[in-house]
């Protein structure tokens, strides 16, 4: 039996004086086992005492990346094009091409990690190409959280500030907040571009998420930050937001009949609420609970049994962090009705008809329907009343 030594994808370890190697066990460090030419198990040792099977990330991973990859970059992709052709831009169509682009920019980064992992966590890229792929994945997760609120907080002042709105947010205005969270998001990272580094480990390279072991508690400090700016100020401005937005629909307007108070509009406006929540909620809020329970339970030295379900569930969260590059593009269909006929009238080959008034106010009107939705008015009531 051939045995070989590698350690885990999040850190490097580091090794004790020469004359303590030969009774001291590596912290963090898998130990794989081969017989016969086939890998049996990945075995990260926290201890002498510790380990557990990490043969399931070789599996998960590949196949979860390369689903990621190939709906992410034709929805993505075809995304891009829409919003091309749909200029002028109103302030939502900006956001949500900006949301586009960081998730194409991240699905293009994917065949590399893809064969990262189902070539058993050996990296041929170089430190350069490790820090990029690293740096990719956390922009495109922090700038998606940043760009769906600044979207929450857009579609929040079109239902219960419409006037506002109309007047005061202009599509110059989105670029320039849009401009402002690549820069914020940039320079958030760039630490990360710092502590992210590359091991050998006898004949294979890692690429490592983390740090080094030796400054992994000052790399848990610098992520806490950053997941406080990032992360829990934008989710708690998003709930807000949604949760003013559900209060309006619901409230009757006085002085409205029940045909309108637009029922059904309401209706539909509080469940798109309830499924961009949803949505947020699965990929982003498992990933950050899991990753800070993971680093809490390294730095303060947890037991064994916990650190292998930390570990696992750590490990089965990664994916879900980028799946959402696979279902922004479904919130384009569900929230702009512009770009929704766009591209039926794309996939039908026809043109779908429509009052050129109407037409105007769903390109220029900051809100798309947004606005029409907070008055209780459909398009086609517009329409009706306008013939």
């Amino acid at each position: 039996m051939k045995a070989s030594t590698h350690c885990p994808e999040s850190s490097p370890p580091a090794l004790p004086p020469a004359g303590q190697r030969n009774h001291l066990a590596v912290r963090m460090e898998p130990v794989i086992t081969r017989t016969h030419g086939h890998n049996l198990s990945a075995l990260p040792v926290f201890n002498s005492s510790c380990r557990f099977d990490e043969e399931f990330k070789y599996i998960l991973l590949p196949v979860s990346y390369s689903l990621v990859l190939v709906v992410g970059f034709v929805l993505n992709a075809a995304a891009l094009w829409m919003f091309l052709k749909m200029r002028p831009w109103n302030p939502s169509t900006v956001f949500m091409f900006h949301l586009a682009l960081s998730d194409f920019l991240y699905v293009i980064s994917l065949p590399t990690l893809i064969y990262y992992y189902a070539n058993r966590s050996h990296w041929p890229f170089g430190v350069a190409a490790c820090k990029i792929v690293r740096f990719l994945f956390y922009a495109n997760l922090y700038c998606s959280i940043l760009l769906l609120t600044c979207i929450s907080v857009h579609r929040y002042l079109g239902i219960c500030h419409p006037i506002k709105a109309m007047t005061l947010v202009k599509p110059r205005h989105a670029h320039l907040v849009c401009g402002l969270v690549w820069a914020v998001v940039t320079v958030c990272l760039v630490p990360n571009l710092i502590f992210v580094t590359t091991s050998r480990r006898d004949n294979d390279t890692l690429c490592h998420d983390t740090t080094s072991q030796d400054a992994f508690n000052e790399y848990v400090d610098y992520s806490s930050v950053v997941m406080v700016l990032l992360f829990g100020v934008p989710f708690t401005v998003i709930v807000v937001c949604y949760c003013l937005m559900a209060r309006s629909l619901c409230r009757p307007r006085v002085g409205l009949s029940a045909s309108q108070q637009g029922n059904a509009s309401r209706q539909k406006s509080i469940k798109l609420i309830i499924i961009v929540l949803v949505v947020f909620a699965i990929s982003f809020v498992p990933f950050h609970v899991t990753r800070t329970i993971y680093y809490t339970s390294r730095v303060l030295d947890a037991n064994c049994e916990f650190l292998n379900v930390v570990n696992f569930t750590y490990k089965i969260t990664r994916p879900l962090a980028s799946v959402n590059s696979c279902i922004d593009p479904i919130l384009y269909f569900l929230a702009g009705d512009h770009y929704r006929s766009k591209l039926l009238s794309v996939l039908t080959g026809k043109r779908r008809p429509m009052n050129s008034l109407v037409q105007q106010r769903s390109q220029t009107h900051p809100n798309n329907n947004i606005g029409l939705d907070s008055q209780n008015i459909t398009i086609k009531e517009v329409v009706t009343a306008m013939s």
